[in-house]
């Protein structure tokens, strides 16, 4: 066993001479150091304890200046965290020892009086995690005083991190692996028990899955002065699923009342259909619809005892529907339920409801947040204490956690490794992205308002909508008042738009099916503009009835901005728009692909 003993970082090692002293040996790679420098009696002023390199190449050296450095501390306690070898015997123990090392100047040499010191059971490892999530919260509480693209960039990936769990990585790894291993009984009860930091099955958790939550937790609590959590998941669905189902249980005050809660009718069409099937069809809770998000009478007059929590959907895919953020949350809150916020298409980076008191957001982090398209990503972001009328206190203190540890645990939604790392590269960007796309869509948006085929054109960012003055309330570029290019707060809107064609529904799919530019999915976020028809894509499974309710007709066209130049999206929508006067599309398709491999019309009969 190495031990430091003198500020010159000299050690002992293990091989007492006949005399029972050990030799001194020159200073080892070190690998880590241990916090609480105070700990079994340790003076305040002695060095800081370290773990060296278990290789160990003995000889007998001994420097001046530690000898004179030693001579100041007749007695120097050590710590060590280290099973070792006891200097009477080869016998190896899974004690940990407190060393007190003597000098004794006339031989250079020190001697170790040891003490058991050995934490029982499951302490060592609680009392290391304690230290451990002080130093974690110290270092959150850093970044918290970051920027936000700084937050975005680092998130609560640290340099010691990297160094002393990841190889050095710049980059956070991905773990891929479906199980934790722990180093021993004792390790493995206090992990599962949850006593201290694990990520133990990958169904539960994964160090890959905590860094892309911790980066969303900070981004959505930017400057809302509250403490937040995340849970990630599989996809935006099993986010919403996710967040809603925790409130959605019977009330043991009230057993057999029935159950209900409050939410918009302009929302993406995977959650409508989750709300009117899942929900109220085959499980009986009841879905109260606001029509008009921005009549907070129409709220109002949905709740009773028996609402669990009220959902909007902001600004709406594809409708831009939008409504007054705090006071739908002070309405929640008179209550006593939460308001929860799927806040997707405007992302942390124009938009974060936390920031008014809300006490959820969900994010469908396949879209803006993870551009590149290479995965599909959810994240369910909770701020601390939140106000609900369930009698659960875990869930209440930090719903994330409750979420986490105990109904995804046993549910199953969570993400894997592989896409957690490949949205959190995309979400480094998301602020320069989302102002550069939201500056293109406004240019793109103000064209087709002016085209003689245009009906009609749904984009917060125009004065002329709606909701314009209302969006400008809450709709900032975060941080451009740092930015030199600005300088000032900037309204921005978001990459998301709709348009109507004129004609209905046929000459509708005519100018969709003529875009060459624009790619025609049921996607959104993409680096890539792409465009679809909701009515037969998104939105189609709830019904006319259900469009109707969400101002989704038959005409309507949902593009999505991405990063081209503005020009060339203008130039292929005018082109496309062309058909309704008579013009030609053509396209012409190569033999052979960019990636060399042949066209199946080149098959041989």
């Amino acid at each position: 066993m190495l031990l430091q003993f003198s500020k010159n970082n000299r050690f002992c090692s293990k091989g007492p001479d006949s005399r029972g002293y050990v030799r001194v040996i020159d200073q080892l790679p070190v690998r880590r150091r241990l916090q609480n420098p105070t700990s079994f009696g340790r003076s305040s002023d002695s060095p800081p304890v370290l773990i060296p390199s278990p290789v160990i190449k003995n000889r007998v050296v001994y420097d001046q200046n530690s000898e004179q450095g030693l001579q100041q501390r007749e007695l120097l306690p050590i710590l060590t965290a280290f099973p070792f070898h006891p200097i009477s015997g080869n016998q190896r123990t899974n004690k940990y020892t407190a060393f007190f090392i003597t000098f004794n100047p006339s031989n250079h040499f020190c001697k170790p009086i040891h003490h058991n010191m050995s934490p029982k059971g499951t302490e060592h490892y609680k009392q290391a995690a304690a230290r451990a999530i002080e130093w974690h919260a110290a270092n959150i509480s850093k970044m918290k005083k970051c920027r936000f693209d700084t937050i975005a960039v680092h998130g609560v990936y640290s340099m010691q991190e990297a160094l002393d769990f990841n190889q050095g990585s710049i980059v956070e790894p991905i773990y891929m692996s479906s199980s934790q291993a722990y180093r021993d009984s004792d390790e493995m009860e206090a992990a599962l028990g949850y006593e201290i930091p694990t990520w133990c099955y990958a169904r539960i958790a994964n160090p890959s899955i905590y860094y892309l939550e911790g980066v969303l937790a900070l981004l959505e609590s930017y400057n809302a002065g509250t403490d937040a959590t995340c849970v990630a998941t599989a996809s935006g669905m099993a986010a919403i699923a996710s967040a809603v189902d925790q409130f959605l249980i019977e009330d043991p005050r009230r057993p057999g009342k029935p159950m209900n809660f409050v939410a918009t009718c302009q929302i993406y069409g995977g959650t409508f259909q989750h709300f009117a099937v899942r929900k109220e069809k085959e499980r009986n809770i009841e879905w109260r619809r606001v029509v008009n998000g921005t009549d907070l009478s129409e709220w109002e007059s949905n709740i009773d005892e028996n609402t669990r929590f009220l959902y909007g959907e902001m600004p709406s895919n594809p409708s831009q529907a939008f409504f007054d953020v705090k006071q739908i949350v002070d309405l929640a809150h008179k209550y006593g339920i939460p308001a929860i916020f799927d806040s997707t298409v405007a992302t942390p980076a124009l938009l974060r409801p936390l920031e008014y008191g809300a006490d959820i957001v969900v994010q469908s982090v396949t879209k803006s947040l993870f551009t590149s398209g290479f995965g599909v990503a959810g994240a369910v972001i909770a701020r601390k204490d939140l106000t609900t009328n369930i009698d659960n206190p875990a869930m209440k203190a930090d719903f994330c956690a409750y979420l986490k540890q105990l109904p995804n645990r046993d549910n199953g939604p969570n993400l894997s490794p592989m896409n957690a790392i490949l949205a959190l590269n995309d979400v480094r960007t998301i602020r320069s992205r989302m102002d550069i796309t939201s500056r293109s869509t406004e240019r793109v948006a103000r064209f087709l308002s002016g085209h003689k085929h245009i009906e009609g054109v749904d984009y917060l960012g125009l004065e002329e909508h709606p909701l314009h003055g209302l969006a400008k309330k809450y709709m900032f570029l975060v941080d451009a008042e740092h930015d030199e290019q600005y300088g000032t707060a900037q309204n921005r809107y978001g990459h998301l738009m709709s348009f109507r064609v004129r004609g209905g529904a046929e000459p509708t799919r005519r100018v969709f099916d003529a875009m060459q530019r624009i790619w025609r999915a049921t996607d959104l976020g993409r680096i890539k503009s792409v465009a679809t028809i909701p009515s037969i894509s998104t939105h189609s499974q709830q019904g006319e009835e259900g469009r109707k309710l969400a101002n989704i007709p038959p005409n309507l066209i949902r593009l999505c901005v991405g990063m081209e130049h503005p020009d060339d999206i203008i130039s292929d929508l005018d082109q496309a728009l062309s058909v309704l006067d008579g013009k030609k599309v053509r396209m012409s398709f190569p033999d052979y692909s960019a990636g060399g491999a042949s066209s199946a019309r080149l098959a041989r009969e």
